[in-house]
Parts: structure tokens; C-alpha cells; sequence
């Protein structure tokens, strides 16, 4: 009777927590319910011949059943080759480099003795996050245009023949990738500047005594505390390896034709086909994009858990 009425009393006690917590996370509970589930029902369209009738649910009962043609298309398209270079090509550079800078930054902010100082770094790193890419076009637009651009007339000054920027190709991926870092660094630093904020200084107090210096205390102590952060970090960006920025790589070029070999990814793809194909083809490329974006993280975090289970995800 004793066992009955402890584990009663604590299922009570669970129950009581449960609820708290579940009244906590119900705004966002719904909020997942009703922008990220619902809409995996359309997920059908990509196996439709998708057709406009009346409303959303008469379009998909009326049309027909097209099997796998809109994955045929995806698969048999000249493009497709490009397309999955520049998506993967691009990713594996943005998640190398997402890591490695801001966690560089983050160690060198963290350094900092001025408080005050590192906070305005930090403001200065964090502002280009909130700022939309249709604004940074714009800026772009404004150092990079044939005619009026400050970059042409800075090369006129030095004698040398402008460039028509939005028909080279050559130099848009060094673009691409400098834009990518400089939005999204400060966003990244943050996120480990949190971490190396929260490991106790206690470490660092026998590390001082016992004579090591700044590097050491980086090497012995940040940088290992730092790893299940980084490993997370990493696991999520690979995830969405399959994914991009749609407006990096569409809004920045302004849709330049003589740019399609390299700005054009799998999310502009789409785009573009919702425009030219058919939508029953844009929901197959993007069903695709999705499917192999949770075999990628469930494979990230598979190999993760193999080399050091205690900084797998689950």
C-alpha cells in the first residue's frame, strides 16, 4: 500500500508540472499545429497533376494522379546537375565557415576586458542580421551598377575599365559567400559568446595558477566546453544543407540571367518553376528538398552519436 500511494502521489505531483508546462508551451504548440503540420497535407500536390477547380480541397480531389512525372521533370532536367552543385557546393562552404569564424570571433570578443567594448562589437557583428536582403540588394545595387556604381567609379579613377558586375560570373560566388558570412556572423558569434559566458570561472582561476596561458585556457578548457554547442550547431546546418537562402541568391543578383550557373539553388529553382511549370513540379522539388534534408540530419547525428555520444542531439 505504501509503493501504491508513493507512485500515486508522484504520478499527482508529474500530472500537477505537466499541465504547467503544457499551458507554457501551448502558444507555440499551436503555432506548430497550425503553420508546420497542417500544411504537410499538401504535400499530395506533388503527386498530382494539380489543376485550378474552386478551393484549395476541390483542386486536389478533382485532379489527377500523376505518379512520380513530377519527379521525372526534377531528375531529367538539364539544370538539375547545376543546381545540386551550387546548393551542396555553396552549404558545405556557408557551414564551414558559419563555424569557424564566429566561434574565432567569439573567443576573441570573450577576451575582451571592456565590457563596453564588447558589447559594441557585438551590436556592430548582430545588426547586419536583422536587415532584409531586398535592403542589402538595394546597398549591392548601389556599389555595383555599370553605370552610377561606387565600385566602377572607384576603377575609372585608377584608369581602369568598368565591370558590368550583374553579367560576370566569376566574381559572384566570392560575393555570395562574403554576403552569407557577413549577415549571419554575428547571429552565430552570439549563440557561442552565450556559451563561453556561462562556463564557470573557476576553470579559469586553477588555470591561472597553475601557470597556463590565454591559448591553453582556449585549448584545455573554452574550446571543450564549447563542443556539444558547436556539435549542435553543426548537426542543425547540416540539416538544411539542402536548403538556401532564397533571397541571398535571388534578391542579391537581381535575377540575372547570365548568373543562372551559379546563383541559381534548389529554393530558386522552385520559385521558378511556380512561375514557368506547373505546381504539382515546384511541390515535388521541394518535397524532394525536404525528404533529403532529414536523411542528411538524421545522418549527421548518427555519426555524431558514434564519436561522442554525449554531444549527439537525441
Amino acid at each position: 500500500m505504501d509503493t501504491k500511494s508513493e507512485r500515486r502521489r508522484l504520478r499527482t505531483r508529474w500530472r500537477t508540472q505537466d499541465t504547467e508546462l503544457s499551458l507554457l508551451a501551448l502558444p507555440t504548440t499551436i503555432w506548430y499545429i497550425l503553420f508546420c503540420f497542417l500544411p504537410m497535407f499538401g504535400v499530395i500536390i506533388a503527386f498530382k497533376n494539380f489543376k485550378i477547380y474552386g478551393g484549395f480541397l476541390s483542386n486536389i480531389i478533382h485532379s489527377d494522379w500523376s505518379g512520380f512525372k513530377n519527379f521525372e521533370f526534377l531528375f531529367k532536367s538539364n539544370d538539375a546537375w547545376v543546381v545540386v552543385r551550387n546548393t551542396l557546393g555553396y552549404n558545405l562552404i556557408f557551414i564551414i565557415l558559419g563555424i569557424v569564424v564566429p566561434v574565432t570571433l567569439a573567443l576573441m570578443v570573450g577576451q575582451l576586458h571592456s565590457r563596453k567594448a564588447g558589447k559594441v562589437y557585438q551590436t556592430m557583428m548582430f545588426l547586419p542580421y536583422f536587415l532584409s536582403w531586398v535592403v542589402v540588394s538595394a546597398v549591392i545595387w548601389a556599389f555595383l551598377s555599370f553605370d552610377k556604381g561606387i565600385a566602377n567609379q572607384f576603377l575609372e579613377k585608377m584608369g581602369h575599365d568598368p565591370i558590368n558586375w550583374y553579367m560576370e560570373a566569376k566574381y559572384w560566388p566570392y560575393f555570395l559567400v562574403f554576403m552569407n558570412l557577413w549577415k549571419g556572423l554575428g547571429y552565430g558569434m552570439v549563440v557561442y559568446l552565450a556559451t563561453i559566458t556561462g562556463i564557470d570561472s573557476t576553470y579559469y582561476e586553477a588555470a591561472v595558477i597553475d601557470g597556463a596561458s590565454k591559448w591553453q585556457q582556449t585549448k584545455y578548457i573554452t574550446l571543450p566546453l564549447m563542443k556539444m554547442v558547436i556539435v549542435m550547431m553543426f548537426i542543425l546546418s547540416v540539416g538544411r544543407i539542402f536548403y538556401t537562402d532564397f533571397g541571398l541568391f535571388f534578391q542579391v543578383p537581381r535575377d540575372s540571367n547570365s548568373l543562372f550557373n551559379v546563383t541559381t539553388t534548389v529554393d530558386v529553382l522552385v520559385f521558378k518553376q511556380l512561375k514557368t511549370a506547373t505546381v504539382g513540379m515546384a511541390s515535388a522539388s521541394a518535397f524532394v528538398q525536404s525528404v533529403l534534408g532529414c536523411v542528411t540530419i538524421l545522418i549527421a547525428n548518427w555519426v555524431v552519436r558514434k564519436v561522442d555520444p554525449d554531444s549527439a542531439m537525441m
